[in-house]
């Protein structure tokens, strides 16, 4: 674990009830504990495209439903990968250079010659504590796979997330973030390290670059859901860009029928999903 970063005190936070407003895409903005959380900030607007490396573009589809001057203050941003559909021009233009980033280590790289001057880099398992006087997240990296053959190594390392909210030493409410990842077998350790899972945000769209698919399908994120065993689940990430291959329509089919305990919700852009701790 590295040193903590230490936000200035502020009064208590509310560990009573928080919120996950879906931005689009991956972008969503958390808050819980007195923490306000952006993940995956990704602002262009419908019609405008973003370069994916190697000749490879993508057209973004809906508008995200705020733009970063609507957002309010931030803590920090939980980033899965730099990517052009999860931090695009528009924030790395707009964003305050001094908001801290975690993510991986490619990724603090890249932001930091853009001007960005705090990332926190994690490889898989390690975390990264903030703390708010007594209030405290601890981010964690989990497992992902992104790049299966034949587009193996064109795809940046990615990475997904684990919350854990805290006052004084004491869990309140844990969040999981599959960030952008295929099914494999890794995802089964999460549940064993890091059970008791209360809210999965799950990264779905089928995106597919040169015939291949890249991030899970609705079907597959139903599965990981199966897996990592959360109390509940909202998928994002599905129909944003033009590679997405399948929608909202193929995680609510393969929802009905799974065997999971995990209560689905589905939000639209713009939509806020609220929730209270065990």
């Amino acid at each position: 674990m590295s040193a903590p970063l230490v936000l200035p005190a502020a009064e208590p936070g509310d560990f009573t009830a928080g919120s996950v407003y879906f931005i689009g895409n991956a972008t969503t903005l958390i808050r819980y504990g007195g923490f306000t959380i952006l993940t995956d900030p990704a602002f262009l607007h419908a019609g405008d495209h973003v370069h994916l490396g190697h000749g490879m573009y993508a057209r973004r589809e809906v508008e995200p439903a705020c733009g970063v001057a609507d957002l309010p203050p931030l803590d920090f941003i939980v980033l899965s990968h730099h990517h052009g559909d999860h931090f695009d021009d528009v924030a790395a233009e707009q964003l305050d250079k001094n908001v801290p980033i975690v993510t991986t280590e490619h990724a603090v790289g890249l932001l930091s010659e853009q001007g960005f001057t705090q990332g926190y880099a994690l490889d898989t398992w390690q975390c990264q504590t903030v703390t708010k006087g007594g209030d405290e997240v601890r981010v964690s990296a989990m497992p992902a796979k992104h790049d299966p053959d034949p587009v193996a190594g064109m795809l940046p390392p990615t990475m997904g997330s684990m919350l854990d909210f805290s006052r004084s030493g004491e869990r309140s409410f844990r969040i999981y973030i599959s960030g952008d990842t295929l099914l494999h077998d890794r995802l089964y350790d999460i549940p064993q390290r890091y059970p008791g899972i209360d809210l999965a945000l799950v990264h779905a769209g089928g995106t597919t670059l040169l015939g291949t698919v890249v991030t899970m399908t609705g079907e597959q994120a139903v599965r990981a859901v199966e897996i990592v065993d959360p109390r509940t689940a909202v998928p994002i990430h599905y129909n944003d860009f033009s590679v997405f291959r399948s929608g909202l329509e193929d995680i609510k089919q393969a929802a009905a029928s799974s065997s999971s305990s995990a209560e689905f919700h589905y939000l639209d852009h713009g939509e806020t999903y609220h929730f209270r701790p065990r």
